[in-house]
């Protein structure tokens, strides 16, 4: 199982008046479709939040996810919990340390705005509305940490177009529907498209010399914040085992 991450395009506030190096935010907000087609519920973290310490206390804040490299873990969460809103969080930054410092100095000039996730999905279902289509509901995940990010994550505009519109169609073949041949192609012609787009990332991944996504330990610790070429391999290859 691959870990996944996701971004909150949210402000966090680092005047937090407890202590020097802390700041709130939201790791998370609950039913908003967000651009991978996902919709986060309430009550997704309950479970997981409770495997760390008291009020969602202890868990691993990162710089970009990089939990390939121990000094990019800057600091952990003095809270964590669910409210109306989503997963909000209280986090103490090590400012004894140079990577922990810079940060909270981004943070408090605004030149950073976003956090992240790193999660694994333990409950989810494609469902669909009359104002939002097609989307993924995440019902209850396994949260490994927080990460303060300077960028949200690359869309890769064009392979969610085509799994947006490929979506329909798989669910009508999975509810056992009777799908036109012209739909059949659409289909087919989605996944053709995103396996054409998986050998191109691939391709530019040699060329750029980056390290193969399934190599990496952590799976996810660099597949969405460090570089779009991961980032479209990784959901071109979730899409296409989505489709099929």
């Amino acid at each position: 199982m691959t870990v996944k991450t996701k971004t909150v395009d949210i402000e966090v506030k680092a005047d937090a008046p407890d202590g020097e190096g802390q700041f709130t935010g939201y790791a998370s907000v609950f039913g908003n479709k967000d651009s991978y087609g996902d919709v986060v519920l309430p009550g997704a973290f309950a479970e997981s939040l409770k495997t760390f310490g008291p009020n969602g206390s202890g868990i691993p804040v990162y710089w970009r996810h990089r939990m390939d490299d121990p000094y990019m873990l800057i600091g952990q969460t003095i809270e964590a919990k669910e409210d109306e809103r989503g997963l909000f969080v209280h986090v103490q930054l090590d400012t004894s340390i140079n990577n922990g410092a810079q940060t909270y100095k981004l943070l408090k000039a605004g030149l950073v705005k976003q956090m992240s996730f790193a999660y694994d999905v333990v409950e989810g279902a494609l469902v669909e509305s009359e104002n939002d289509g097609y989307y993924y509901e995440l019902r209850k995940l396994t949260i490994h940490e927080v990460s303060v990010v300077p960028v949200g994550a690359n869309q890769e505009t064009e392979i969610l177009a085509v799994k947006s519109a490929a979506l329909a169609v798989a669910a009508g073949v999975k509810a056992g529907q009777i799908v036109p041949t012209e739909a059949r192609e659409d289909l087919e012609g989605a996944i053709t498209a995103l396996k054409g787009a998986l050998a191109t990332t691939t391709d530019q991944e040699k060329a750029a010399g980056t390290p193969d996504a399934k190599d990496e330990e952590p799976p996810a610790a660099k597949s969405e914040e460090q570089t779009t070429v991961p980032a479209a391999r990784a959901l071109a290859e979730a899409t296409i085992q989505g489709l099929l």
